[in-house]
């Protein structure tokens, strides 16, 4: 944080929080929309590297105020939040800043590079007993929530087997993507990211050893710690209580189709699953399984994307705190150090 910046004193808490965003491309303008169709809270001001990003996001939220950066964002006194859509490399001390400054944190994923600096913001929200989240979106898919209790409830017997799949055909399109100091790894931080957290979201178990795993860069295995971006990724860990837990992911895979995308739970009663439909990044069903029989719990038509965001408004606005939930970040953050090797 800046040196000139100091946290700011204690205020009433508004009807709606005010939120500022930080980064509003693609993903961070298409969840400020979601959010302000929400009416849960007020977009106050809006930051972003690049001009045309920040008018077009504006266009959807005309009473917004243009920021010059995160410095001028948190120089306000009129702000409840803060919501971080910028590159990897840059959201934990954005994020910590932000803490500081007293404000709650939405973060795109993921919240860090490394454990260690997941752990450091962590310990900020804490400190500053402020509201903290990242956007693991794919946990508000419908019917997901549901499948969570399946596998908690017991519903489905002693979970046995989790396998996790995450194939984008084309791989991101900024430069930064490639670069491990900016993005902190590959597919793997990219995407493999969301499969590590469904699976202890829906288990509630971090891994009891260290998972065992291949990284490849073009075809070429790396060697671990890495020292380069990998696009093709597998790893087997085992869960607290005893489930095998398996994950491939990777950018630009030849699989015939634009995504290939599961999170399916397989246990003594029956398994479950969350899957794309038809290579879609956006459609997805969510069955039960009983043998060779299958139940449709939810299904496509489905406009999740933003939930996440809209979820924590809401808890926001309900003058929600410090959540200790924040401490699987670390977790999480700890397993993909550990699939990198360091």
């Amino acid at each position: 944080m800046s040196a000139q910046l100091k946290a700011a004193p204690p205020r009433p808490r508004a009807a709606r929080p005010r939120l500022g965003f930080l980064g509003v491309g693609w993903i961070g303008g298409q969840r400020m929309r979601v959010l302000a169709e929400s009416g849960l809270a007020e977009v106050v001001a809006i930051a972003d590297a690049h001009r045309d990003n920040a008018l077009a996001a504006r266009a959807c939220v005309p009473q917004a105020e243009l920021a010059a950066g995160l410095d001028a964002l948190l120089a306000r006194d009129d702000l409840d939040g803060l919501v971080i859509a910028t590159p990897s490399g840059a959201h934990a001390g954005q994020a910590i800043a932000a803490l500081e400054r007293g404000l709650a944190v939405f973060c795109q994923k993921p919240l860090a590079r490394t454990a260690a600096e997941a752990a450091q913001v962590v310990a900020a929200a804490r400190r500053a007993d402020r509201l903290l989240e990242v956007d693991f979106s794919y946990r508000h898919v419908a019917g997901v929530a549901g499948l969570r209790e399946l596998v908690r409830g017991g519903a489905l017997g002693e979970l046995y087997a989790v396998d996790l799949t995450f194939h984008n055909a084309y791989g991101p399109d900024k430069p930064w993507f490639y670069d491990l100091a900016q993005s902190g790894g590959g597919c793997v931080m990219d995407l493999g990211i969301h499969l590590i957290d469904l699976a202890a979201w829906a288990t509630g178990e971090e891994a009891a050893e260290a998972p065992s795993a291949q990284l490849y860069a073009q075809g070429a295995p790396l060697p671990r710690p890495i020292d380069r971006v990998e696009d093709y990724a597998c790893a087997q860990w085992r869960l607290r209580g005893g489930a095998s837990v398996r994950m491939a992911c990777s950018w630009r895979l030849p699989a015939g189709c634009d995504a290939v995308i599961e999170a399916a739970f397989y246990g003594t009663r029956g398994g479950a699953a969350l899957r794309n439909v038809g290579g879609s990044f956006y459609d997805f069903t969510v069955d039960r399984f009983d043998g060779t029989r299958r139940e449709r719990l939810a299904g496509p038509p489905d406009a999740w994307g933003g939930r996440a965001l809209v979820a924590w408004a809401r808890r926001l606005g309900e003058g929600a705190r410090f959540d200790p939930a924040a401490d699987a970040l670390v977790g999480t953050a700890r397993l993909v150090d550990a699939i990198y090797g360091r």
